[in-house]
């Protein structure tokens, strides 16, 4: 009778371990299996660039002889800072043409500043705005106010060298060393304004005959300050008959 209760509890026992170790061990969550490997495609071998076509270059027809190459027509050199010794300008107006022929030797300093504001085409488009019969014809002041502004830089005195003769162009002036922009070209000989310091630099050499008819009919009613301020709009507006510089041109 214990024998057989012996076994039974042994029996249990052995149950009951066997149940305990398989609870104890927990089972393994599957792994994801991972996905075969892809092998990339082979890289697209890179097209080879064809080598440029060689340039045909087609050999004169026999019967016909190579033509003479015309010699290069010479370009201009192109102006420098430093006026010259000698130069031209040539003034497109609305009266004609006028040429003038500048002498630096006569006034260096008018003469180096009248060739900065013709190069820089200073008196394009701008008007005799004084004409004062046998005496002078006066012009200088730019069609943009803002230009006009731009080159008020006075310059110093030249001494005078030669007398203001008919055709000789000078600067106007508002005292000592106060040389600006504004000209004027005398219209018969005015040597009195020679002890005043006006020092010519340049003459005209041809078109004293359109200088001559330049519109005399406003005379010096045209307002400088507001030519200064207001520029080619006040000129039209007003004086639609003024003689005007079309363009003035180092030749």
């Amino acid at each position: 009778m214990i024998d057989t209760r012996k076994r039974i509890v042994l029996t249990l026992a052995a149950a009951a371990m066997l149940m305990a170790a398989g609870c104890s061990t927990k089972p393994e969550p599957p792994k994801e299996t991972p996905a075969p490997a892809v092998t990339p495609p082979p890289a697209e071998t890179p097209k080879e660039t064809p080598p440029p076509a060689p340039e045909t270059k087609k050999a004169p027809a026999p019967e016909k002889k190579a033509e003479a190459k015309k010699p290069e027509a010479k370009k201009a050199a192109p102006l420098g800072n430093t006026a010259p010794a000698e130069f031209q300008v040539k003034m497109t107006t609305t009266a004609g043409t006028i040429t003038i022929a500048v002498h630096k030797a006569w006034a260096p300093i008018g003469a180096q500043r009248f060739y900065e504001l013709v190069k820089s085409g200073y008196y394009d488009n701008t008007g005799f705005f004084r004409v004062v019969p046998n005496f002078v014809v006066q012009f200088g002041l730019a069609a943009d106010p803002a230009i006009t502004k731009k080159w008020d830089k006075k310059i110093q005195d030249d001494p005078v060298t030669h007398t203001n003769k008919t055709g000789n162009l000078v600067f106007a002036t508002a005292g000592p060393n106060t040389r600006t922009t504004q000209l004027f070209i005398n219209l018969k000989s005015n040597q009195f304004l020679d002890s005043q310091g006006f020092a010519p630099f340049a003459e005209v050499t041809d078109g004293m005959d359109v200088v001559t008819k330049i519109y005399a009919g406003y005379g010096e009613q045209p307002d400088q300050h507001a030519i200064e301020t207001q520029g080619d709009a006040y000129v039209k507006s007003k004086f639609p008959d003024m003689t005007m510089i079309k363009t003035a041109k180092i030749m």
